[in-house]
């Protein structure tokens, strides 16, 4: 299995291997009015769970992609690496 194996292609849904790392990747979906994003608090309730089964964040990183979509706007993708604690 190559490294980008591990990650999956379905936002918000997380990989339950049990093997020592979880991949998931988030988008963040800007507010129809106001500033900031709607679901922004979905990552803490992924790092709360995700801790839970005995992992811990270990890896975040954040991008910028373009959508040209209905409504267009950039999105922010988020991807975060959970090790197994124990």
């Amino acid at each position: 299995m190559g490294v980008l194996d591990a990650f999956n292609d379905e936002g918000g849904k997380v990989n339950l291997n049990k093997g020592k790392y979880r991949v998931l990747q988030v988008v963040l979906r800007e507010k129809f009015i106001g500033k900031g994003s709607k679901n922004y608090g979905e990552i803490e309730e992924i790092c709360n769970g995700q801790f839970a089964d005995g992992y811990k964040l270990h890896t975040f990183a954040q991008s910028t992609a373009h959508s040209s979509g209905i409504g267009g706007g950039d999105r922010t993708v988020c991807n975060l690496v959970f090790e197994r604690i124990n």
